[in-house]
């Protein structure tokens, strides 16, 4: 039987949600292994004037523990 764990992580991108997902994983996987899954939990947004300037992502990373 496998035993999975969740982890809550935030991260942000200039260029995209989909970046600044890859962005929370690729952090995550330097002090986590094995990691299965990621879950979108939430996408926000900061704007300036009429641009958005800054995409943001919290994200639910699921990890198997050995």
């Amino acid at each position: 039987m496998a035993v999975i764990k969740v982890i809550e992580v935030m991260a942000n991108s200039n260029t995209s949600w989909e970046d600044a997902t890859r962005k929370a994983v690729k952090h995550a996987a330097k002090s986590v292994k094995n990691i299965k899954s990621v879950y979108v939990n939430e996408q926000n947004a900061v704007v300036n004037g009429d641009d958005i300037v800054e995409f943001r992502v919290n994200v639910k990373i699921s990890f198997e523990v050995n």
